[in-house]
């Protein structure tokens, strides 16, 4: 949830200290995403800070020690994705190393 918090978006240092260093998205657009790219995306205050992405759904599971998959419904201005994650524990925390998103209607 701090991924979608529009603060949290504008801090390249923040966003940094939640994505893994080979971090990976395949976005609801097809494009491919690594961390440096997503990092100059947020840093360049491109991320809309004036509606919320509204999240539903949201389920997580343990697949190994370590690793979490988290999946929820977000909505944004309108446009509805399903989004998949992959998240893994690291020294320093929780880091997103995988993100993949599916529009729907």
């Amino acid at each position: 949830m701090r991924l979608l918090d529009p603060e949290v978006r504008a801090s390249s240092a923040l966003v940094s200290s939640l994505l893994d260093p080979e971090f990976t998205e395949f976005g609801a657009s097809g494009r491919r995403w690594d961390a440096e790219s997503i990092l100059s995306v947020t840093s360049a205050g491109t991320v809309s800070s004036q509606s919320p992405v509204k999240v539903s759904e949201m389920s997580g599971a343990v697949l190994a020690p370590g690793i979490v998959h988290l999946t929820y419904l977000a909505d944004h201005q309108g446009r509805r994705a399903w989004r998949s994650s992959l998240w893994r524990m690291t020294e320093t925390g929780w880091r997103l190393y995988f993100h993949q998103a599916t529009s729907t209607s």
